[in-house]
């Protein structure tokens, strides 16, 4: 699997998890690990945040 399409995949977990608190807990987590000095961390998650707004920007299949 590719960096990206982990990045999709924790994206669409975190969604299926946390539902629409999902931004929310994205953003607390960047901010414990800003926190601990994980730069790492907070690039990834970033990454993520990325891909939930832009799984909430989707429109739905039209039938």
């Amino acid at each position: 699997m590719t960096p990206d399409e982990e990045r999709w995949a924790e994206a669409l977990a975190i969604e299926r998890i946390h539902g629409d608190s999902a931004h929310e807990w994205v953003i607390d987590r960047i901010t414990e690990l800003a926190a601990d000095h994980d730069r790492d961390g907070v690039a990834r998650y970033l990454e993520i945040i990325d891909r939930l707004d832009q799984l909430r920007q989707r429109t739905p299949p039209q039938h």
